[in-house]
């Protein structure tokens, strides 16, 4: 017999989270693996067109699910023309009943950002905003290709203040090659002096094929020094904690009442759908990836387009007869992954730890459709034997010593 669907919650009563994928950037940092590309300045126009088409085919395939949370990432949002992130918001508004209290977040270079344009896409209906400052030093932006210096980190910061946005999360990293603790604590103490909503910090990651990792590969920058880094990780907790920030999630910290409810949504494995190239969905039994190319993504929507979309034949949710969006049903669809109870379960466990908080256990046992503690227990036994984990009553979660190891107890579940 085949194995049967685990359902994420029901979109009809619980409702989705939606990212909107933007590809563009004016120049690629040397860091960065994601679907990202500059010099395609030219697509903008039929893209923005193609996604507000995908967001109605989307409304009528999965029947008008109300939607919870809304990020725009890439890329940079920020950079696309005027208006239209007000745009797409009304696309996504015309087909998708969204909650009055939606998080409608946008991620922004800090080179981009005026108080007018804060005011216009506060006006839209964005809430909250994400600036990837980095860092404060303007050698190491320098290095990162950052096309903001920290001066103009804080004018934008400000900018948006003055905008009206009371909810500001300014991104860090850490582990860089050339950056020194001094550097670092300096960015963090004068980051955390502006006294922003939420603070996300990020260790940096050599992935293969980008600039940086070849610049280290051929000596031309020093390897980072993972002690270092994990020193820098802990000095920022204390200052953060010394200022009145919660240490919610292993790379986020948060003022009261300011967690990312959208990237929430992903720890807690409830339903979300992407559009745009690149991006990834998780509704009822499958997750599915659109395609990469953002020229091939416009002609599959136009594609798309051309056709009925059926609902009957598309995404369900959760049913044990549903099928999976694939290049068949959904021309966008490169591909997709049945998620079976195994991999459910596995899943809850791996991203519900995230939290720092940790797991309610009969809770994320209903979501995943087992008893979790009993499906684990031996490998929850052997980790809080190691001390990387520890239970109270219905409560699991990670120890202080494992939030740089996290990897390690993860992986336990995926064996």
């Amino acid at each position: 017999m085949p194995a049967q669907p685990v359902p994420n919650p029901a979109a009809a009563e619980t409702g989705i989270s939606l990212y909107l994928h933007v590809p563009f950037c004016q120049t690629k940092c040397p860091y960065c693996d994601f679907n990202t590309y500059q010099g395609i300045e030219s697509l903008m126009a039929p893209y923005l067109d193609a996604l507000a088409t995908d967001l109605e085919l989307w409304g009528r395939t999965l029947n008008h699910p109300t939607i919870n949370t809304i990020f725009f990432g890439g890329g940079t949002p920020s950079y696309l023309p005027a208006g239209a992130i007000g745009r797409l918001l009304a696309a996504v508004g015309a087909n998708f009943p969204v909650a009055s209290d939606a998080e409608i977040t946008i991620e922004a270079n800090p080179g981009d950002i005026t108080s007018p344009l804060g005011e216009s896409l506060l006006r839209a209906g964005v809430n909250r905003i994400s600036f990837g400052v980095q860092s404060l030093d303007d050698r190491l932006l320098q290095l990162l290709g950052r096309r903001h210096d920290a001066r103009q980190a804080h004018e934008a910061y400000q900018a948006a203040r003055a905008a009206g946005l009371d909810n500001i999360s300014l991104d860090l990293m850490y582990g860089l090659p050339q950056q020194s603790a001094e550097q670092w604590n300096d960015t963090v103490a004068r980051l955390v002096s502006w006294q922003p909503e939420h603070v996300s910090l990020y260790c940096l990651t050599l992935e293969e094929g980008t600039p940086l990792h070849r610049w280290v590969a051929q000596g031309r920058l020093s390897e980072p020094d993972p002690d270092l880094a994990a020193d820098m990780y802990h000095h920022a907790e204390d200052i953060l904690a010394q200022a009145g920030y919660r240490h919610y999630e292993i790379s986020n910290w948060t003022l009261p009442g300011r967690e990312s409810r959208h990237n929430m949504a992903y720890w807690l494995n409830l339903p979300y759908l992407g559009v745009g190239p690149g991006a990834h969905s998780r509704l009822g039994c499958h997750r599915f990836w659109t395609v990469n190319s953002p020229r091939d993504y416009i002609h599959r929507v136009n594609q798309w387009a051309a056709v009925d979309p059926n609902p009957a034949i598309a995404v369900t949710w959760g049913r044990a007869d549903g099928e999976a969006a694939s290049p068949e049903t959904v021309p966008t669809i490169e591909g997709s992954e049945f998620i079976g109870p195994e991999l459910a379960a596995a899943e809850t466990m791996f991203l519900g730890l995230r939290l720092l908080d940790g797991m309610d256990l009969p809770a994320a046992s209903r979501r995943a459709g087992a008893n979790l503690l009993e499906k684990y227990r031996e490998q929850v036994d052997d980790l809080v034997a190691l001390g990387l984990l520890e239970r109270q009553d219905d409560t699991l979660r990670l120890t202080p010593t494992a939030y740089l190891i996290a990897n390690q107890v993860f992986t336990r579940f995926l064996e």
